[in-house]
C-alpha cells in the first residue's frame, strides 16, 4: 500500500526545541519524530512511501535515502515555497497514479491500526476517508460532526467553545482516492481542511470519518512534545503488529431465508444493522471479529440469501431474519 507523508514544516512554534532541523526530524526518546512514523506505517503494511517536502529538504533525504534501511521504499517530491497540505500531495501525482492511498503529516505521534481505516475507506467506496479523535479540549483542532451512517456532515475549523458541537477531531490522517485530488487546482495553495473537503461535500462526494481507538499526540508545541515525551516513556503508545500473510479463504456456507416480502424484510433488516457500521453498496454486508455475513435478496424467488465463512454467523443471522419475518406478518 501507499502512502504521502507530509513532511515539509518548519516547526516555528517548537524552534526552542528544533533548531535548525525540521520539525519531522525532531527526536522523540532518541529517534525522530519522522521515523516513529515511517516505522508504524511499515508495520501497518504501508511499504511505498513518498514525503513531500520543503523546509531543509536535504535533511530528510540524508537521514532515509531509499529507504531500505528501514524496510519501506522512499520516494520524495520537494516545493520551494509552502503550498498547502492539499498542494504538496497533488505534486506526489505520479507517485499515487490511480491507487487510493494514506496521507500523513510528519509530526504527528499515534498508534491508530491504519489498515483498517484504509479497509474503512475501500468498503465504503468514499472519495475521502478522515481519521478522528475524541479531544476533551478541541479548540486548536478542527471539528467534525458525522451522521449515523459515518458520513461527514459539517466541519468547524478551530472553533470558539460556543461553535464546539463534537468532541471529534480531525488527526490530519487521511486516506484518498485519486477522484477527490482532482479537485485540487494545479500552481495554488490549497488545503485539504480549509478548501479541498468543503469542496468535495458541496460537490455531494462522500467523506466518511473514523472514529479511531488509541494515542494520537501533534507535537506541533513546546507543551505537546514535552507530553508526548512523557506519554513514549510511559509506554502509552503501542505498537501495531506486523501484518500477517492473509489466511487461506474457507468455502463459504449460506442459508436461505423464505419470506412473504423480501424488500420488506431487508429493509428491517438494514434498520436493524444500520448503526452497527454495516455497509450497503452490495446488498447489506456486516462485520464484527470473526463475523462477516453478507445478506441480499434472492432473484428468482421471494427468499434472503445468507453468504459468509462462518457457519455460526450464518446460523444465527438466518434465524434472526427469521425471528424479523415472524415479527412483520403479525
Amino acid at each position: 500500500m501507499k502512502a504521502v507523508i507530509l513532511a515539509g514544516g518548519e516547526g516555528k512554534r517548537l524552534k526552542s526545541v528544533t533548531g535548525e532541523l525540521p520539525k519531522p526530524m525532531v527526536p522523540l526518546i532518541g529517534m525522530p519524530v519522522l521515523e516513529r512514523i515511517v516505522g508504524h506505517l511499515r508495520r501497518a503494511g504501508f511499504t511505498e512511501l513518498c514525503c513531500a517536502l520543503c523546509y531543509r529538504p536535504e535533511v530528510i533525504r540524508d537521514y532515509f535515502g531509499d529507504g531500505s534501511r528501514f524496510g519501506v521504499n522512499m520516494e520524495y517530491r520537494e516545493q520551494t515555497e509552502p503550498i498547502g497540505t492539499a498542494g504538496s500531495v497533488l505534486q506526489c501525482r505520479d507517485f499515487y497514479g490511480d491507487e487510493d492511498f494514506l496521507v500523513m503529516s510528519g509530526d504527528a505521534v499515534t498508534d491508530f491500526d491504519l489498515a483498517v481505516l484504509m479497509e474503512r475507506h475501500k468498503r465504503a467506496r468514499a472519495a475521502a476517508t478522515i481519521a478522528l479523535h475524541p479531544n476533551a479540549e478541541p479548540l486548536q483542532y478542527g471539528l467534525v460532526l458525522l451522521d449515523r451512517d459515518s458520513r461527514v456532515r459539517h466541519f468547524v475549523e478551530k472553533p470558539d467553545w460556543p461553535q464546539v458541537v463534537t468532541n471529534l477531531v480531525s488527526t490530519g490522517i487521511y486516506v484518498l482516492s485519486p477522484k477527490a485530488m482532482r479537485y485540487v487546482p494545479e500552481g495554488q495553495t490549497f488545503d485539504f481542511a480549509k478548501d479541498l473537503f468543503p469542496m468535495l461535500l458541496s460537490g455531494g462526494e462522500r467523506i466518511l470519518g473514523v472514529p479511531m481507538e488509541g494515542y494520537w499526540c501533534d507535537i506541533g508545541t513546546p507543551r505537546a512534545y514535552y507530553q508526548c515525551c512523557l506519554d513514549l516513556l510511559d509506554g502509552k503508545v503501542g505498537e501495531q503488529p506486523e501484518p500477517q500473510a492473509p489466511a487461506q479463504p474457507q468455502e463459504n456456507v449460506c442459508a436461505t431465508v423464505a419470506c412473504r416480502d423480501r424488500a420488506r424484510l431487508m429493509r428491517a433488516a438494514s434498520e436493524a444493522f444500520l448503526e452497527l457500521g454495516a455497509d450497503f453498496t452490495d446488498g447489506l454486508h456486516f462485520r464484527d471479529g470473526s463475523w462477516d455475513v453478507r445478506v441480499r435478496p434472492e432473484a428468482e424467488q421471494s427468499s434472503l440469501r445468507v453468504e459468509t465463512d462462518q457457519p455460526e454467523a450464518e446460523t444465527a443471522t438466518a434465524k434472526l431474519l427469521t425471528l424479523m419475518e415472524q415479527q412483520l406478518e403479525k
